[in-house]
């Protein structure tokens, strides 16, 4: 590995095309795109586009393929695009337990192939994807074209500090699904409207980045699949394990494309949250930039690239910059 190359800083504003191109196509999100098996579940796949290396989109925790629907449609233009939903969340199988990041890169790879999706990929992980994109870019290296981390987890400590009340609240609300009593309500939020347990996924239902049919889609899943909180549940309980495989099995890309992308508002949902950062908040956020940037040792061909206008859900608040990022990678991997 060679040393950290110096952080690139590129800002991008967030342009009104994205924002009216928001919702275009989200349709393709409200029903199973290809259900493919593999050893114990079965995984729905949405690919779209033609083009190779395809870019492989893996969702955060407690989200699935519809965050990407902006980027996804953007990057189809010119390549192959696969956004898929982990085992048990959105239109998948539960999957075996318990749900480690190597079993999910294993189970993607494996539906990857048995669609006909060859390799090289570019994989692109957002949060929690991270872990996962890693973990297949370890296992799985000879089919490695490049990598991209959107505001990826950096498994500091204070990171999982709330890991066992958010299982304790996930078990709750999916036992009361599972009896078909009312759900229990989310803690209340300052100028935010009170909500049930099945809104908490993504950054909170329903989204207004979606159309009207994507979000009763995305609740009636939410509101009935017992399974997918049990499957969240385990991946959450496999985090710190997940960040522990990674730091043993860590080795070099060589000079494959690997772009971090950081915003500094991570585990910030929506932008204006990060307004009024105390000191604390903002150790806490230079922290993670500095973790981040370790990733960089990963290739003698890495950037850390700084949006401007973004939340940790860049593909929402910024998309055209994480698009502009898979760009340069697929550029960069034909060389």
């Amino acid at each position: 590995m060679r040393a950290l190359i110096p952080i690139v800083c590129a800002g991008l504003a967030l342009q009104t095309s994205d924002a009216v191109r928001a919702a275009a196509g989200d349709d393709v999100y409200t029903r199973p795109g290809q259900l493919v098996r593999v050893e114990g579940t079965r995984l729905n796949l949405y690919c779209m586009g033609s083009g190779t290396p395809a870019v492989i989109f893996e969702s955060g925790w407690e989200d699935w393929a519809p965050v990407w629907t902006i980027v996804q449609h953007q990057v189809a233009s010119w390549t192959r695009a696969c956004s898929y939903d982990r085992a048990g969340a959105g239109f998948s199988d539960p999957g075996p337990l318990p749900r480690t990041s190597m079993r999910i890169a294993d189970e993607l790879h494996a539906a990857l192939h048995a669609a006909g999706v060859r390799g090289p990929y570019i994989l692109v992980g957002h949060a929690f994807g991270g872990d996962g994109v890693r973990t297949f870019a370890e296992r799985h290296t000879g089919e490695l074209a490049g990598l991209v981390l959107v505001e990826a987890d950096v498994g500091a400590p204070v990171e999982h500090r709330g890991d066992a009340s958010y299982i304790v609240s996930l078990r709750e609300c999916r036992d009361a699904i599972a009896a078909g009593k009312p759900l229990p309500q989310l803690p209340s939020t300052p100028g935010r409207p009170v909500r049930n347990c099945a809104q908490q996924f993504f950054r909170g239902l329903p989204e207004s980045m979606w159309s009207a049919e994507l979000n009763a889609s995305l609740l009636q899943i939410a509101q009935t699949k017992v399974a997918m909180y049990d499957d969240f549940a385990s991946e959450m309980e496999q985090m710190p394990a997940n960040e522990a495989y990674l730091k043993q099995h860590s080795h070099s890309l060589g000079s494959r494309p690997v772009r971090v992308i950081s915003t500094r508002n991570h585990g910030i949902a929506f932008l204006a949250e990060s307004h009024s950062k105390d000191a604390a908040e903002q150790k806490y956020q230079e922290e993670v930039v500095r973790a981040a940037a370790k990733w960089l040792e990963l290739s003698s061909n890495a950037k850390q690239l700084f949006p401007d206008e973004s939340s940790e859900y860049v593909p929402f608040d910024q998309p055209t910059f994480v698009v502009d990022a898979i760009r340069e990678v697929y550029s960069q991997s034909q060389k």
